[in-house]
């Protein structure tokens, strides 16, 4: 593993609010780093839809931290960036969720349009999934569909679209595929009821086979 020091190794953080010292190794004071970090800064300061998003955000958490629910923290920072038509990238699993997300955004003046994450109703195989590793094996079982999501999304010229529990690795996909901006409103976690930093919590106790390692079925190490 790579000894390299990162913001995980650190526990100053004098870059929130320098009134410390910084580490030795830090990231922000490496002279490697000084480049990205103009690099940075032009791009915030130069890219307009960029720098629409990055004072949006400062403005949602400096104006009502700690005072807004995510999904209200999602309608403020919508309505900053100006955004009319948002996108809803469901799980099917949630959405039923994202059906009462719908009427809020509606209850707030937005356009909402959703697709749902089995869309196209094609099955695993399609993708290249063996059958044993479906849910139920030799049956039906649609793909998820990231992609088309995206591709929806974007010939519906959404301002932004927002996840609501795509699985993991889906979300990546959708993201990637995403012309508008995407944030987040679910985070799928099927084991605590969509809060996974519950497992870091308890890592200590219920969850600290965590800290034993992750492991692989012995079937599925070839993948």
């Amino acid at each position: 593993m790579s000894e390299n020091f990162s913001c995980t190794s650190c526990g100053v953080f004098n870059c929130a609010a320098q009134n410390g010292t910084y580490p030795g190794k830090c990231l922000t004071t490496s002279e490697e780093n000084e480049e990205i970090l103009e690099e940075c800064l032009e791009i915030y300061n130069k890219d307009p839809e960029i720098k629409k998003i990055a004072v949006a955000a400062a403005q949602v958490e400096g104006q009502y931290y700690g005072q807004l629910t995510r999904v209200e923290e999602v309608i403020v920072f919508a309505k900053k960036i100006k955004a009319k038509k948002i996108g809803i990238a469901s799980c099917m699993g949630l959405i039923q969720e994202s059906k009462i997300f719908e009427k809020v955004l509606k209850a707030n003046g937005f356009e909402p349009y959703g697709v749902i994450c089995k869309v196209g109703a094609k099955d695993k195989s399609a993708l290249g999934v063996r059958e044993e590793d479906k849910i139920r094996p030799g049956q039906h079982e649609s793909a998820c569909n990231p992609i088309m999501q995206a591709k929806l999304l974007n010939k519906e010229n959404t301002d932004l679209n927002v996840i609501c529990g795509l699985c993991v690795g889906h979300d990546s996909m959708f993201i990637k595929y995403s012309d508008a901006p995407v944030t987040y409103l679910v985070v799928k976690d099927r084991v605590l009821a969509h809060n996974p930093v519950g497992a870091l919590y308890t890592n200590g106790s219920y969850y600290k086979r965590l800290l034993q390692g992750v492991s692989l079925r012995e079937e599925d190490k070839e993948l």
